[in-house]
C-alpha cells in the first residue's frame, strides 16, 4: 500500500504535464497549418454574390500562389484600390474610358480581398455587358448576377494581362470593386485559393 500510495502523486503530475504537452502542440500545429497551409477567410461583402454571401465563411488553400481562371482566390489588392475612386496605373484607363485597367498602381494594399480569376498573364480581356471575353471567346458564367448599365459593365477594348499577373472580378458584377478599376495583381500577393465553404450549416460544400 505504502508504494502505491507514493506512487500516485508522480503519476498525476506526469498526466498533467502530458496534457499541457499534447494542448500546446495541438495549438502550434494549428497556427502552422493556417500560417501555412489552410486559412480561414469571412466574407465581407457581396460582391461575390450569389457564389458567396456575406458572412459565409470559407477555407483557402495557401500553398498556391499561382491560380487557374475560374479559381476563387483571397489576395491583396494593388494600393490604388484603397481610396473610394479607385485609381488605375494608366489614367487612360479604367472606369469611364471604355477599356479595363491594364496596369494596376505600385504597391500591395493592406486590405484582404476575394474575387474570381477570369484572366490569366498575358491573357487578352474585354468587357461585354458585365461578361468577360477571354482571348476573343465569351466566358460561360452561369455562376454571376446581372451586371447592369454601369461604366464598368461594358469595356469593350481589350487589355493585354502582364506576365506573371492575375484579373479578377467578383461574380456580382454590377456591385464588385475589381480588377476592371484598379488593374490585375501579381501573383506575389495572391493569399490562397479558396476551397470549400463550411458557414453557414446549409451552404457547406466545395467550391
Amino acid at each position: 500500500m505504502a508504494r502505491s500510495t507514493a506512487k500516485a502523486p508522480k503519476s498525476a503530475v506526469k498526466s498533467i504535464v502530458e496534457l499541457v504537452l499534447t494542448v500546446a502542440i495541438a495549438v502550434g500545429l494549428a497556427l502552422l497549418i493556417q500560417a501555412f497551409i489552410v486559412k480561414p477567410y469571412r466574407i465581407p461583402s457581396p460582391s461575390m454574390v450569389p457564389t458567396l454571401d456575406v458572412g459565409q465563411r470559407v477555407l483557402t488553400n495557401r500553398l498556391i500562389n499561382h491560380p487557374s481562371v475560374g479559381d476563387i482566390v483571397v489576395f491583396h489588392p494593388p494600393k490604388g484600390a484603397d481610396p473610394q475612386t479607385p485609381i488605375c496605373g494608366n489614367p487612360n484607363q479604367g472606369e469611364g474610358h471604355g477599356q479595363a485597367c491594364a496596369r494596376s498602381t505600385p504597391g500591395e494594399s493592406s486590405q484582404t480581398f476575394i474575387k474570381r480569376v477570369v484572366g490569366g498573364p498575358g491573357d487578352r480581356i474585354s468587357i461585354e455587358n458585365g461578361h468577360v471575353r477571354r482571348n476573343g471567346v465569351l466566358e460561360k458564367d452561369p455562376y454571376i448576377a446581372p451586371c447592369g448599365q454601369g461604366d464598368g459593365c461594358n469595356m469593350r477594348t481589350p487589355i493585354t494581362v502582364p506576365p506573371g499577373d492575375y484579373f479578377m472580378m467578383g461574380d456580382n458584377r454590377g456591385e464588385s470593386d475589381d480588377s476592371r478599376f484598379w488593374g490585375p495583381v501579381p501573383d506575389k500577393w495572391v493569399i490562397g485559393v479558396a476551397f470549400f465553404t463550411y458557414w453557414p450549416p446549409d451552404r457547406i460544400g466545395l467550391l
